[in-house]
């Protein structure tokens, strides 16, 4: 039985449109990183949806970079994170733009 592939690409499309409304509206930068990740996540959907549907593992191959990837920026954003709040006691990024030259 083949997947109805049309719901995970509507799905997919709209988690990742709602990633990417928090990364251009919000300006919290904990809450940008949970919105990098669901777009993220929403991509890993769409290709495991296709992988599935195709019956090859090469989607399923990306769909785990993506998500090394992904582990790897979560790691280095929030030690990136911490040190800015250590130094700041913010996590706004508008107060960041004070840090140029």
């Amino acid at each position: 039985m083949k997947i109805a592939i049309d719901h995970y690409i509507i799905l997919s499309t709209i988690l990742f449109c709602i990633g990417v409304l928090g990364v251009l509206i919000r300006r919290n930068a904990i809450i940008l990183l949970m919105c990098i990740e669901l777009m993220l996540n929403s991509v890993n959907l769409l290709l495991t949806a296709f992988s599935t549907y195709y019956g090859d593992a090469s989607g399923q191959l990306f769909v785990f970079f993506i998500m090394v990837v992904a582990a790897a920026e979560v790691a280095v954003g929030l030690a990136i994170l911490v040190m800015i709040y250590r130094n700041t006691k913010s996590i706004d990024i508008n107060f960041l733009k004070n840090l140029k030259g």
